[in-house]
């Protein structure tokens, strides 16, 4: 983050210094966010993973309207400071259905990703706008693309309070979650997630990450990724001042743990090796596989399979800005 606003002040200085008077857009966004990954009841998109965002992006700033007569020029660049909430809880009712009647209900799986990201744009404008007194409102269509750091780390609601064995949700195929596990003797009671996400899944080794003594072992993550935002939109100039937009972006990864979900499940000699002590080898087991019903710890082809590795995370983001255009000068030997 602070590079990028360095990066800011660098830009403005040296666009102000070889031009008197100079302009830029500063402008706030918020909008929908909605992650697509390894997790997910719905087969095409995953709707009910609709989590806000917000983004606060620079642009115009190498536009000079004296010299272009444009109010935006053809081609432009941007920078833009974000965030994004990333989630979803395969346990939870999507209309009427709920339980079993979920196609990824028996996993158990959830997770919550907070990703903050600084990015540079470049846009194309279709129809520019010249720089003259507005008599009327104008509009503008424009495509985007795009290079970023992103920083966000996957955690999930998997214990009612503390870390610990006996705060840990049992998932009953009649949709209910209970304290007890499924079976004829006992019913328990049933529960209610408590909404802290208090589980950071990359230090429990789901995926048996860090462990190298097995053939074809995956090495720990990172929580900083690269994305690639591209995207589209349109403009309105309400007046000089004040630019209205409606976006949509779609943020494409490397990485396919935004969600740390990838491959296949950790064996349970993988999660032993990294947890030898017993009670934590118990929780990253239940960690790993919350309902029990995802490996019997070997890899084979039934029970191995957790995610896909083939396809990395992505998420698209819909939102409406409102940006503001500001003037200033600065007097030097390339002043006007």
């Amino acid at each position: 983050m602070k590079a990028t606003l360095r990066l800011i002040l660098v830009l403005l200085f040296a666009t102000s210094a070889t031009f008197g008077q100079r302009t830029a857009n500063i402008a706030i966004s918020g909008g929908v966010t909605n992650y697509t990954g390894d997790l997910g009841n719905e087969k095409v998109f995953p709707f009910s993973a609709a989590s806000p965002g917000l983004a606060i992006t620079l642009r115009n700033f190498l536009n000079n309207p004296k010299k272009s007569h444009n109010l935006y020029p053809a081609f432009d660049a941007q920078l833009r400071l974000s965030w994004h909430r990333l989630q979803y809880d395969e346990s939870t009712a999507i209309g009427d259905k709920q339980g079993t009647e979920l196609r990824n209900y028996l996993r158990g799986m959830n997770f919550r990703n907070d990703l903050f990201g600084t990015e540079v744009d470049f846009t194309y404008n279709f129809f520019i706008n010249k720089y003259a007194p507005l008599s009327k409102p104008r509009f503008s269509l424009f495509l985007s693309a795009g290079v970023g750091v992103f920083y966000g780390k996957p955690v999930a609601d998997l214990f009612r309070g503390d870390i610990a064995p006996e705060n840990k949700y049992y998932y009953w195929k009649d949709g209910t979650i209970r304290d007890v596990k499924e079976n004829d003797k006992q019913f328990g009671n049933v529960i209610e997630k408590d909404g802290e996400y208090e589980t950071d899944l990359q230090k429990w080794m789901t995926e048996g990450q860090g462990y190298n003594k097995e053939a074809n072992s995956n090495p720990p993550y990172s929580n900083w990724n690269i994305g690639f935002p591209i995207g589209g939109g349109m403009r309105y100039s309400f007046n000089k001042l004040l630019t209205l937009s409606a976006e949509m972006n779609w943020y494409l990864f490397l990485t396919d743990y935004l969600d740390d979900v990838s491959g296949r499940y950790a064996t349970y000699e993988e999660l032993k090796n990294s947890f030898p002590d017993d009670t934590e080898y118990e929780l990253a087991k239940y960690i790993s596989d919350p309902t029990g019903y995802g490996t019997n710890g070997v890899i084979g082809p039934i029970t191995s399979v957790r995610g896909n590795p083939d396809r990395k995370d992505s998420f698209t983001y819909v939102s409406l800005e409102m940006a503001y255009k500001f003037t200033w000068k600065q007097k030097g030997i390339y002043g006007q």
